[in-house]
């Protein structure tokens, strides 16, 4: 029990003293989820929008593809990525692996699919009279769907924000594409992960507590656009 006493007390302390490693660690996360969740909102959401709309052949199986992409393990799509931007790979002469970016196309990879299910379920949830009466108005069909999306923007956030969530967390593609390099590309969970092994309980602690924190405000702004 002193251990634990001791460690959160000291997990604290690194806090409030913007410890070197805390910080680093805490700005890779953030800036790598951020632009992971830019690039699969400005994919997801049109794809999103499109298959809500849209009326085909096999969409229920376009949607139970998307469906089962939600659940593919991190470790997957590290290992297809690793492929595609390792040396013996198609963009290996860039060389991306063990870089941010290398983190940002993964975790792309792993938002873009959690970003289109969500608009998908608010398209399908929405006032099916919304396009319609666009329409009926002298809109266009372009003008109609920019109607509709404005409806569910907070739908669409909550995509956004769902997507963000998953992406600070996760640790697979984080750790196979960006290596854990100390400075670069160690993350928050990355870092808790070997902190943690080596024995140093504080500092893994302390970037769990920072890690809970972002996790907590992101689900709680979630709350917020749900209730609306």
């Amino acid at each position: 029990m002193d251990f634990l006493i001791e460690s959160i007390r000291t997990a604290f302390a690194l806090i409030v003293s913007l410890d070197g490693e805390v910080v680093s660690a805490v700005v890779t996360s953030v800036s790598v989820s951020l632009w992971s969740i830019l690039f699969a909102s400005l994919a997801g959401v049109p794809v999103g929008v499109a298959i809500g709309v849209a009326e085909f052949p096999g969409k229920r199986w376009v949607i139970t593809l998307l469906n089962t992409l939600m659940a593919l393990p991190t470790v997957v799509i590290g290992l297809v990525i690793y492929g595609i931007v390792s040396r013996q790979g198609p963009l290996g002469g860039f060389g991306l692996l063990f870089t941010p970016e290398a983190m940002v196309i993964g975790q792309t990879v792993l938002a873009l699919p959690i970003v289109a299910n969500y608009t998908i379920t608010s398209v399908q949830g929405a006032d099916p009279r919304i396009i319609p009466t666009a329409l009926t108005l002298g809109a266009g069909p372009f003008q109609s769907v920019r109607q509709l999306v404005a409806e569910l923007r907070f739908g669409i956030m909550a995509a956004v924000i769902a997507g963000f969530g998953r992406v600070i967390a996760e640790v697979g593609v984080a750790m196979m594409l960006g290596g854990n390099i100390r400075g670069y590309t160690r993350t928050m969970t990355t870092a808790i992960a070997m902190e943690t092994g080596k024995g140093e309980f504080a500092l893994g602690l302390a970037l769990g507590l920072i890690l809970m924190s972002v996790a907590l405000l992101a689900n709680l702004f979630l709350n917020i656009l749900q209730q609306r």
